[in-house]
C-alpha cells in the first residue's frame, strides 16, 4: 500500500482539495482525485448514536450552517447540515463506498471514535488501504495487533524525534508510519535527522500541511514520502517514485 511504502512519494489531499472546496466533503475528495491526488486524508468523529462521520472540529459551527457538538447529535441530525456548496457531512462508510480503491489516512479525533472506526473499516474490508492516525495514544490503542496499520501518536513522535538525536535510546515501534507537521511551534519536527532515522527503520514520513511547491521539493530532498496538501493540483509537478 502506497502509504506504507518507504519508496513511494504520494500526494495526499488534506481533507480533500480543501483549499478550493468545502473540507472533508465528498466534493472535496472527488476534486482531489481529479487533480491527481494519490490518497486522501480525512478526520473522523463519532455521533451520539455511534456513527463515524467525517468532520475535523468537535462542533458543527465553523464548517456548516448548524451548531452544536457532534457527539451530542445523532447521525440523522448531523446529516442535515450544509457543509458548503450544498454538501452534507459524509459518514466514513459513505467515503469508503465512494472511493473504494483510494488509499486513506484517517485521523481519529477522539478515543471514543476508535472502535466504531475499526468496525466500519472491517465491514468495508478497507484495512489494506488505510493508515489511521491520532494525536492521542488512546485513540490508536484499539488498532494495536490488528490488520489496520497505524501511525505514531504525538507522544510517540516526540520520543522518536529524541531518539533520532540519541540513537542508543531508539524506541521499539508498533506503528508503521508517521504523519507529522512540518513544525510544531518553534520546533521543526520533520527535520533531516528525524526523516533519516525513520528511513533507516523503513518507516514512511508523511508531512502536513504543505501548500508551497518549493517547500514540498525541499521535503522530498530530505526523504519525506507523502506531501499532505490543501491544494493537490499545485503538486502535479512534484516528482513521484
Amino acid at each position: 500500500m502506497i502509504l506504507l511504502d518507504p519508496a513511494a512519494r504520494p500526494i495526499i489531499a488534506h481533507r480533500g482539495a480543501s483549499g478550493e472546496y468545502p473540507e472533508n466533503t465528498l466534493l472535496a475528495f472527488t476534486k482531489a482525485i481529479e487533480q491527481g491526488a494519490d490518497a486522501l486524508e480525512l478526520d473522523v468523529r463519532v455521533t451520539r448514536d455511534g456513527v463515524p462521520v467525517v468532520l475535523h472540529d468537535a462542533a458543527l459551527d465553523r464548517t456548516t450552517d448548524l451548531c452544536g457538538p457532534v457527539e451530542g447529535l445523532t447521525w440523522a441530525e448531523v446529516r442535515q447540515a450544509n457543509a458548503g456548496a450544498g454538501q452534507a457531512i459524509p459518514s466514513l462508510a459513505q467515503v469508503l463506498e465512494r472511493f473504494s480503491a483510494t488509499p486513506l489516512i484517517i485521523e481519529i479525533k477522539t478515543p471514543r471514535a476508535a472502535l466504531p472506526v475499526l468496525s466500519v473499516l472491517r465491514a468495508h474490508r478497507a484495512a489494506d488501504r488505510v493508515l489511521v492516525g491520532a494525536f492521542e495514544r488512546a485513540a490508536l490503542a484499539p488498532f494495536d495487533r490488528t490488520e489496520v496499520a497505524r501511525a505514531a501518536s504525538r507522544v510517540e513522535v516526540a520520543r522518536f524525534w529524541l531518539a533520532a538525536r540519541w540513537p542508543g535510546n531508539s524506541p521499539g515501534a508498533s506503528w508503521r508510519a508517521f504523519t507529522v507537521p512540518r513544525r510544531s511551534g518553534w520546533l521543526r519536527v520533520a527535520d533531516g535527522r528525524f526523516v533519516a532515522c525513520a528511513r533507516r527503520r523503513g518507516l514512511p514520513v508523511h508531512v502536513w500541511t504543505v501548500d508551497d511547491l518549493s517547500e514540498a521539493e525541499h521535503l522530498r530532498e530530505l526523504g519525506v514520502c507523502g506531501i499532505i496538501t490543501n491544494f493537490p493540483g499545485r503538486m502535479r509537478g512534484l516528482g513521484r517514485c
